[in-house]
């Protein structure tokens, strides 16, 4: 069977921990490899070697950093075939999903190769008599970067993306549940002309992530997964002097006006609720149609899509969805559709149980449609993270606005509309940190930035764009002057100018 070690000093070296996890097929059941859990020792030595890389690396000019990223991203758009298959094996989403994933990280890859214009500081000439003031950014060392199974392409390149542009080296901790493409970025890195050592790979679970938060080597964390575990992140790295940026889980809801293009918005939300299984932070698992008729005319629109649906293998060009990640996954999703139930939930559709003939040990959830759910519901409180989409029914636009505005996440929402007073009104107000007008998932471009609020946040800092840059670099800032002749008298109070 195939073992995964991790990727340290520039090479891939197997793990000496002596402890393993599976990792499964979704689309059949049966475990496919192994991935070894790292020792705190295994981390110290990645943190030596990316220590020593990064001295270098920072006093590389920007714009020959740069090219080692333009470089990259070429050779990545290269292997994308190989990647996305890697992905789909290990993960479940389909090839173009996966795809798509590999073409957002690089977006920000992208983003990062500017960053010879993005690092610039700022520059007083005459701030006050012959003097002159000006900023650098500098690099804050080895800073490390704990990432989640549903992404795992996109979400490390944003994390490793800003910090290497910036002059950093980064530790990786990808998800154990699917490393190898992670592992795969890491190679070609290298492959492009990154210096050994500059971006490591460390494979592991709970143990390994506090030795990262613990180290007094890595400077900064930058987490995404579920609110529990990032809240707990962000409270230990912070807790020992680091910077951290920690990214939590979601409810995303999905207003949806009488005067909305009723048939597009049901296109756009079929994809936003079941694209990917569901297995987005930035899907859209809840629906709130406004005022009398809206919901009967949405579900008219709906249904026919939901049926149409194919659910399928992750390599069957057919499938508009695969299978979710791991039996536990599956479970969980289902329990929380039973939970539905027993609180009131009207099934519209059911996915419970789905089978899919010759895959019948696949870990697979059918479309699932929820009628009639209420705030007062625990699984509309909670993340589902499936295949699931629930209804809850609101009589105008302020009992829609305060739904997303008083829930406990805050990641992303979405109007539906075509008034635009209405949309400027509820974009202004609602309590969000994404907003999407007739955009079912407003995922920001690479030079703006990601960043919920409320628990789907920890840290002031959001993902990539400037945002990043300011992240990874701490500022300097200097004043000077270049006196001539004769010396000025002490000053014994604070400089005017």
């Amino acid at each position: 069977m195939k073992t995964i070690g991790h990727f340290i000093d520039g090479k891939r070296v197997d793990g000496r921990s002596g402890r393993f996890k599976d990792i499964y097929d979704p689309n059949t059941g049966a475990v496919q490899a192994r991935v070894a859990m790292a020792t705190p020792a295994e981390l110290d030595a990645a943190v030596a070697s990316a220590a020593a890389a990064q001295m270098a690396w920072a006093n590389t000019n920007p714009q020959r950093r740069s090219r080692v990223l333009f470089a990259y991203k070429a050779l990545v758009d290269q292997h994308m075939d190989e990647l996305a298959d890697l992905l789909s094996r290990e993960h479940g989403k389909v090839l173009a999903d996966s795809r798509g994933d590999v073409i957002r990280g690089l977006d920000v890859i992208e983003f990062a190769c500017g960053v010879p214009h993005a690092q610039k500081g700022e520059h007083t000439y005459g701030a006050g008599p012959e003097i002159d003031v000006y900023s650098m950014r500098k690099p804050l060392g080895v800073v490390a970067g704990i990432t989640p199974f549903n992404f795992p392409a996109m979400i490390p390149m944003w994390m490793f993306g800003m910090a290497i542009a910036a002059g950093n080296a980064v530790i990786l901790k990808p998800s154990e549940k699917d490393p190898s493409v992670p592992m795969r970025l890491c190679e070609l890195f290298v492959e492009a002309g990154g210096p050994a050592g500059l971006l490591q790979c460390v494979n592991g679970d709970k143990e390994i992530v506090d030795a990262i938060c613990d180290h007094e080597t890595i400077k900064a964390v930058s987490f995404v997964g579920s609110s529990d575990i990032a809240q707990y992140v962000y409270s230990r790295a912070t807790a020992n002097g680091k910077r951290a940026q920690c990214m939590g889980g979601a409810k995303n809801h999905g207003i949806i006006m009488p005067d909305a293009n009723m048939d597009q918005a049901a296109k756009d939300i079929l994809g936003a609720a079941y694209g990917s299984a569901g297995e987005r932070c930035m899907a859209l698992p809840v629906v709130v149609p406004v005022g009398e008729g809206t919901a009967e005319r949405f579900l008219d629109a709906l249904l026919p899509k939901i049926d149409a649906m194919t659910v399928g293998t992750s390599t069957d060009p057919d499938a508009d969805y695969g299978p979710v990640v791991t039996q536990a996954h599956k479970e969980s999703i289902e329990a929380d559709i039973d939970r539905a139930v027993e609180e009131g939930a009207t099934v519209v559709r059911d996915g419970r149980g789905f089978i899919l003939q010759g895959h019948e040990d696949g870990f697979f959830v059918g479309p699932t449609l929820l009628d009639d759910v209420t705030p007062d519901m625990q699984t509309y409180h909670e993340e589902i993270f499936g295949p699931v989409l629930q209804i809850v029914r609101a009589k105008d636009f302020e009992a829609a606005l305060r739904l997303p505005s008083e829930h406990q996440y805050g990641n992303g929402v979405a109007i539906f509309t075509a008034n635009g007073r209405v949309a400027r009104e509820f974009a202004d107000r609602v309590e969000v940190g994404m907003v999407g007008i007739n955009v079912p998932i407003p995922v920001p471009v690479s030079y703006h930035s990601f960043g919920g609020w409320k628990r789907s946040a920890f840290g002031s800092a959001n993902q990539y764009g400037m945002e990043g840059l300011r992240f990874y670099t701490k500022v300097k800032t200097v004043t000077q002057r270049w006196p001539e002749g004769e010396t000025e008298d002490s000053a014994f109070i604070i400089p005017t100018f």
